[in-house]
């Protein structure tokens, strides 16, 4: 933009500096953020007009029927709470909300430089209303959707099966999940114990409840003010594009500017190219999830339809622990604001500095029949490995020196809420990556 003014300005004989000063300047004040750069703003100095969509009471009105919910009818509308902000962002939970299919392209990488990689085709379920509404309707004890993955990369994984039920839980029933696992080696389908919500896959940062999804009544929430995101996850300057799969099994190239935040479709950019995000804050309720291992997580959600951009998690001794950057897109129309889906995630254990990233590719709306219904998302159907929806992607991350950059960890924003205080080797490994631009892994094993 400062460009083209510039330009424009040349040819009209105007001094060059009057006329960038002038773009800079309407280019804040278009933003509405503070002519230093400053993108984050707590709420205390927030505009009358953004306060004026805003709700900043702590308790409201309650459900009748269910105590833990606001009584205002969900999707509710403007001014919003904090509470009514994260039970919006709980739309976007990992997996899509909608029935659908679709292939993962995930991997991890260690400190020393060896990675991992593999690949699953995914189907979801949800038997009756898609998005948060479908689990809202749903009476405690009673299931609201399924996932079945089937792996088919690498090798040795392929066949390698696992099927989810997901039940909707209140303080009597707290069983989240079913789980049954299908081995090519044993050709026997297992039932296996609930995971603990603080486990992880092994080898992978994310633990079950990011994967699994977090009930946002189990925590209170409290706005902490708003910020403006131009990058999340970012590519090395070792990768210059990823290669994509659309609906109809058509590839492309695509170059890492090309993929915005919310992608191509997303109305509300700011001039510069960023998204604005109302920055919450959730902290576990005790009654409800007792010595939770991340008491307190902070979300960036875009203020339009509160996907969250960003999400870090925290401990019981206020240290991070965790960062997910999220890349979005409107894979559904559809269904308006919640066809918004996470098309690539990368998360970062920090106390390890395990990285993880996973892209969702050749999204598919699927109308499952009953009868599909009852085959495909069943454990028996395991064992017989087939393959409902043969999708193929070529987005995995082929050599560790291509693999994403540890998320950006914004250090001037919100100091009164955040303290990042990291161990000295992992500040090392990202003082390194900053200055090289890509991973840079322990001397002497896979460094280059």
């Amino acid at each position: 933009m400062v460009v083209a003014v510039m330009v424009k300005a040349y040819a009209l004989g105007v001094p060059i500096i009057v006329a960038v000063f002038v773009a800079l300047l309407s280019q804040f004040v278009d933003s509405g953020w503070a002519a230093d750069g400053q993108t984050w703003r707590y709420v205390s100095e927030l505009s009358e007009e953004e306060r004026s969509v805003i709700d900043l009471r702590a308790e409201t009105p309650r459900d009748p029927t269910v105590p833990y919910l606001p009584a205002e009818p969900y999707p509710f509308s403007p001014p919003y709470t904090a509470e009514e902000m994260g039970l919006l962002s709980a739309e976007f939970s990992h997996m899509p909300r909608w029935n659908c299919a679709l292939i993962e392209a995930y991997g991890s990488v260690v400190p020393s430089g060896y990675l991992v990689i593999g690949k699953s085709i995914g189907l979801v379920l949800y038997p009756s209303s898609p998005g948060l509404a479908g689990q809202l309707t749903t009476k405690p004890g009673e299931w609201y959707t399924r996932f079945l993955f089937q792996a088919i990369a690498p090798p040795e994984e392929h066949g390698r099966q696992s099927l989810y039920t997901l039940y909707r839980t209140d303080q009597q029933f707290t069983t989240k999940t079913d789980l049954f696992a299908y081995s090519p080696h044993l050709r026997r389908v297992r039932r296996q114990p609930q995971p603990r919500r603080q486990d992880t896959s092994p080898g992978f940062a994310g633990t079950f409840d990011d994967f699994l999804n977090r009930d946002a009544w189990e925590f209170s929430w409290r706005l902490v003010g708003m910020d403006v995101l131009y990058e999340t996850v970012r590519f090395p300057r070792t990768r210059t594009s990823i290669t994509l799969t659309s609906s109809d099994g058509t590839l492309s190239e695509v170059s890492p500017q090309e993929l915005r935040l919310m992608g191509k479709e997303y109305p509300d950019y700011t001039p510069e190219g960023g998204v604005k995000c109302y920055v919450v804050e959730a902290r576990a309720r005790e009654e409800w999830i007792p010595g939770y291992y991340a008491p307190k997580i902070l979300y960036w959600l875009d203020h339009r339809t509160f996907f969250p951009l960003r999400i870090e998690q925290y401990d019981a001794s206020g240290t991070l622990i965790y960062v997910e950057a999220r890349i979005a897109r409107l894979f559904n129309p559809e269904l308006g604001k919640q066809g918004y889906t996470t098309h690539i995630f990368v998360q970062w254990d920090v106390p390890t500095d395990l990285l993880s990233f996973d892209v969702h590719d050749a999204y598919q709306a699927r109308q499952w029949s009953a009868n599909d219904r009852e085959v495909f998302f069943s454990p028996d159907f395991m064992r017989r490995v087939w393959f409902v929806a043969p999708l193929k992607s070529q987005a995995e991350v082929p050599r560790p020196e291509e693999f994403f950059l540890r998320p950006h960890l914004h250090r001037e924003k919100f100091p009164q809420e955040r303290q990042l205080q990291l161990p000295p080797q992992v500040e090392a490994r990202v003082r390194a990556q900053e200055k090289a631009g890509r991973l840079v892994f322990e001397e002497g094993q896979n460094s280059r």
